[in-house]
């Protein structure tokens, strides 16, 4: 099975696509229960940075290769990461100087907002080795960039226009798009689960799926974190827009 993973407001939205062409669709508290069920996938992506820098002034590569293939458009879509010791800020402004002292730059308040997020997967990643060979980072901007053939989304993913250009996009390469969809929205209210995070979840699955084994990475060759994790944003390019079942 492979799985897309996005974060939302009360944890973290999986996509499920198995090769019987079955699928599911659940939401985690936490990625220490996520991964507890998902252990047994071939290949999970998640949207939240995995490898950071202790410190130095350059952002990580795969972060501004990334802004540059997305365009002035969806390059915030980016966010910067922090250096490792900022995970352990209990405050924004603690935050801050700690990444400005590791850095010489701030941490933005989109950054911060994941930040729990960022330790929960760092701490995972770091203590089972198990998960470092099943679970990789991608961005989901990315993803869909890849999938329409290089083209970034033209409108954001918090418009209306945004979530129908992307669901139009899947469903052109996923028949069951609309299925997950329904079933999401039937199954979670609105508040609790926004449609561009189940969009987000089932493009980083679809990618799984269709990429397994012929993921490309940004950079091509990844940096890795002192904990031996890889910088990098992973991806599937495709044009033939050929059918994942």
């Amino acid at each position: 099975m492979f799985v897309g993973v996005d974060g939302c407001k009360n944890g973290w939205i999986i996509v499920e696509l198995t090769d019987d062409d079955n699928w599911k669709v659940d939401i985690f508290p936490d990625i220490a229960s996520l991964w507890n069920e998902c252990k047994r996938a071939s290949l999970i992506l998640i949207d939240i940075p995995i490898g950071l820098r202790d410190s130095g002034c350059d952002e990580r590569h795969c972060d501004k290769k990334a802004r540059e293939m997305l365009g002035p458009k969806r390059a915030s879509s980016v966010f910067p990461a922090p250096c490792r010791e900022a995970l352990a800020a209990s405050s924004y402004e603690q935050a801050c100087q700690i990444n400005t002292r590791m850095t010489g730059r701030k941490l933005s308040l989109q950054t911060w907002s994941i930040l729990p997020k960022i330790r929960e997967v760092n701490n995972l990643l770091i203590n089972d080795a198990l998960s470092r060979s099943h679970i990789r980072e991608t961005h989901p901007e990315v993803c869909f960039w890849a999938l329409a053939g290089s083209h970034p989304m033209l409108h954001s993913k918090k418009k209306e226009e945004g979530r129908s250009e992307r669901l139009e996009l899947l469903k052109t390469i996923y028949p069951q798009t609309e299925e997950v969809i329904k079933y999401a929205s039937k199954n979670w209210l609105r508040r609790d689960l926004a449609l561009d995070d189940v969009l987000d979840a089932l493009v980083a699955s679809i990618t799984a799926k269709k990429g397994f084994d012929k993921l490309l990475s940004i950079p091509e060759v990844p940096e890795i974190d002192s904990y031996g994790l890889p910088m990098e944003i992973v991806y599937f390019y495709d044009t033939s827009k050929v059918s994942v079942s």
